[in-house]
């Protein structure tokens, strides 16, 4: 496990969409253009998984829920699959944290990469990623 604590400026709901956006981005390295899943996110309140085949997005009530928590100081324990590879991450306000099951060299870039995007008011993130992680309401 590889972890990252940072100061950032940036509001939650940006961070954990960088958060995602990098941890899929370097992990597709190795596994390619396999599907990225979110496995699970846990917060206080709930822990959301997939139901059955349907993909889990981030909608409004589980970005609300997942802001609060971080708003209020709770570290988001959050889990993702591509191809092969599982990851497992903890984020919170301040402080990032990274595991891996297959390919360990991962956890390193994902960490060195966000450890430039956190500092960042208005961070990188691909247009077409919103998308595919945030359902159309």
């Amino acid at each position: 496990m590889k972890s990252l604590e940072f100061e950032s400026d940036m509001d939650n709901e940006r961070k954990v969409m960088v958060a995602i956006f990098w941890t899929n981005r370097k992990a597709a390295r190795t596994e390619g253009c396999a599907p990225f899943r979110i496995t699970k996110i846990e917060t206080p309140n709930e822990t959301y998984t997939p139901d059955g085949r349907k993909l889990l997005k981030l909608s409004k009530q589980v970005m609300k829920d997942v802001v609060e928590t971080l708003d209020a100081g709770e570290p988001i324990p959050m889990e993702f699959s591509i191809g092969e590879e599982i990851l497992k991450v903890v984020l919170s306000a301040d402080s990032y944290s990274v595991s891996v099951e297959k390919s360990p060299e991962i956890e390193e870039e994902i960490i060195e990469k966000l450890s430039m995007e956190f500092p960042k008011k208005f961070a990188n993130l691909c247009d077409s990623f919103n998308p595919r992680i945030v359902p159309k309401e």
